[in-house]
């Protein structure tokens, strides 16, 4: 089973963002960052639920729905 927790918070968010924000592919960040296969995708995965969860947080997943994988 792969270790996701192995990553510093600020890191996961610094990926998150460039992805999410700055549209950049997760194929490229996977490789730029030397990352797992589904690395991104899970954290992807853990942010909506975080997202769904927190109503204040819910108009910031939903601006970045558009920019998909």
């Amino acid at each position: 089973m792969t270790n996701y927790n192995k990553y510093e918070p600020e890191f996961k968010e610094k990926i998150l963002r460039l992805h999410l924000e700055e549209g950049r592919r997760k194929n490229s960040l996977t490789e730029e960052y030397q990352l797992g296969q589904g690395t991104i995708t899970y954290w992807l995965q853990q942010r909506r639920k975080k997202c769904q969860a927190n109503p204040a947080m819910q108009e910031e997943m939903s601006s970045y729905e558009e920019i998909g994988d």
